[in-house]
């Protein structure tokens, strides 16, 4: 048996056969050409022809993985007219007296390079996207299919690495995972195998030769690991594991796809809280309908120094880009009270949980915010990112954050940065918050409740402190009339009002939620089917009527 590590791109089990996929050689030989004029037709005739290919798999690709996933192939499009990247091609036949072929390759290196050595992020990806490009023109002036990337039987596919459009082209019913030698977790690539659900690893050192060509082998997408030749013992406990991820997957085929609507048409958000990108395969596998808590702390958490603005912009990015268009709530950093970074020189408080934290770091500390701000700005491009702020008291601080966010929007616009308006909500975590609600809710487009400090704050119970555990209920009566409080407050004023505390994954309460009116419940991702099939059972209107009744408990509502 070898054992061969990658990094994980998407979870799952996959065990089967390996298929070493190679591209074609483009072998590339400089030609002396007389008549440039029709070489130059030539090469538009193949620009035109590639541009055809590149529409199919665009409207391919939305039907498969979504439209914000689709538009790199719009993006391709554009690359394949942009003036720069024709003039050096044409130039270059003109003035060399060379073919088409030879042109196109020297340009694709040439800009490449160019792209290579840019500092940011987001250009030195463009390096792979001109290279997919001229790889397509190519093969289009070669005359040669545009893809060998098929197979009889399904297989592991194996390869250095894959473009975007090489992925799109799998057929998934063919294709059981695939492992690639090269290639990054960022990459579009990784992205389209996120969305179409396909086991996947990159950067995995595997000989892309005979000695695992056709050899059977077993892929762990969720630890990362590829087994060639696997061992009894290793192949036993990977068909358990992909065993039970079968059941899984039964049971999100009965719910896969389902709204999240109540017997008598109440319905309800159901999206997963996430601490890093890490999280994105879960959330995708359990068929969340968005993100309603990214907590961006861990950005800082995970750092020995403030993270730049490109390092988070290529961060939310990436999130809004692999959620395809579904609503990502991204909350500005929470440090403070249980979470603390020795770089940011906090000073040491007798009571972290009431002391500078969260939005009293960001507004006084606001070179930290807006860098931040401009960073969720700018991803707000890619995909529909909203912002929520936590820890808000008052009107004041709402006041505060929308004047530093207008700065951030005049920097943007003044440097011709995109950027695209993003939501905006707050945290209701405080009871001041819950009793100024109705005030709140007029500055603001949508509340989130953290039922979590909600419950410290309002029974005046350390939640760090093990030995108050018997204390702190969040089942109290206290706590949840200030929460259909909250609800009823967010209602009149036209915005919708969710739950992404811990109390939201609590299935003993989900029917009362729903009784009240919860608009959103954002959850772990493993707790998401639980609540959808609870949702699917329950008649919120009745179920409402029998709490007014008092047939039920609030600790007893299943």
């Amino acid at each position: 048996m070898k054992v061969f590590h990658g990094k994980s791109v998407f979870s799952g089990t996959a065990i089967g056969t390996i298929r070493v996929y190679k591209k074609g050689e483009q072998q590339v030989k400089r030609i002396r050409i007389e008549d440039t004029e029709s070489e130059i037709k030539r090469y538009r005739k193949a620009t035109q022809a590639a541009q055809g290919q590149l529409k199919k798999l665009y409207e391919k690709a939305v039907k498969e993985v979504g439209e914000a996933n689709a538009a790199i192939f719009e993006i391709h499009q554009v690359m394949l007219e942009d003036g720069d990247y024709q003039d050096s091609i044409e130039n270059m036949i003109c003035t060399q007296n060379v073919n088409a072929e030879y042109a196109v390759a020297q340009t694709a290196d040439n800009f490449a390079r160019m792209f290579s050595a840019m500092e940011d992020e987001y250009m030195r990806e463009r390096a792979a996207d001109v290279k997919d490009i001229s790889e397509r023109l190519l093969t289009v002036l070669h005359g040669v299919d545009e893809t060998n990337m098929h197979t009889a039987s399904p297989a592991i596919i194996v390869a250095d690495d894959l473009a975007p459009s090489e992925t799109v082209q799998l057929n998934k019913d063919m294709v059981l995972s695939f492992v690639t030698v090269h290639g990054s977790l960022n990459s579009h690539t990784a992205i389209l195998a996120r969305t179409m659900g396909i086991p996947a690893l990159v950067c995995a050192p595997l000989p892309l030769d005979e000695t695992i060509d056709g050899k059977y082998a077993a892929v762990d997408g969720t630890n990362g690991v590829i087994y060639v030749d696997p061992d009894k013992e290793t192949l036993e406990r990977m068909r358990k594991k992909k065993e039970e991820e079968k059941k899984r997957a039964e049971l999100l085929l009965t719910l896969k796809g389902k709204e999240n609507i109540t017997l008598d048409g109440h319905k309800i958000m159901l999206y997963a809280n996430i601490g890093s990108m890490k999280d994105l395969a879960a959330v995708l596998e359990n068929d969340a309908g968005g993100i309603g808590l990214f907590r961006s702390e861990f950005i800082y958490l995970e750092n020995d120094r403030f993270p730049t603005e490109e390092e988070q912009f290529a961060i939310y990015r990436f999130v809004a880009q692999t959620m395809a268009g579904k609503r990502v709530i991204i909350r500005t950093l929470d440090i403070g009270a249980d979470k603390s970074c020795d770089y940011f020189q906090l000073e040491k408080e007798e009571n972290p949980a009431m002391g500078l934290r969260a939005i009293r770091i960001c507004l006084t500390r606001p070179e930290i915010f807006k860098t931040q701000l401009r960073a969720l700005y700018r991803a707000s491009a890619f995909g529909k990112i909203a912002i929520m702020y936590p820890m808000i008291t008052s009107l004041e601080e709402i006041r505060k954050i929308k004047e530093i966010a207008a700065q951030v929007k005049d920097e943007l616009e003044s440097q011709g940065i995109r950027y695209n308006e993003p939501e905006q909500g707050i945290m209701i975590e405080t009871p001041a918050a819950v009793m100024i609600s109705d005030l709140l809710a007029e500055e603001v487009d949508f509340f989130s409740i953290g039922t979590n400090d909600l419950t410290q704050y309002t029974l005046a119970v350390d939640r760090q402190n093990m030995a108050l555990d018997e204390f702190y209920d969040p089942h109290h009566p206290a706590v949840l009339r200030m929460i259909s409080m909250v609800v009823d407050h967010a209602h009149k004023a036209g915005i919708w009002a969710g739950i992404c505390g811990e109390l939201g994954s609590d299935t003993s309460l989900t029917k009362e939620f729903l009784a009240m009116g919860v608009d959103e419940l954002s959850v772990s991702p493993g707790s998401i089917l639980p609540i959808r099939q609870i949702v699917l059972q329950t008649d919120a209107g009745a179920y409402r009527a029998g709490l007014e009744a008092g047939c039920y408990r609030n600790k007893d509502t299943q």
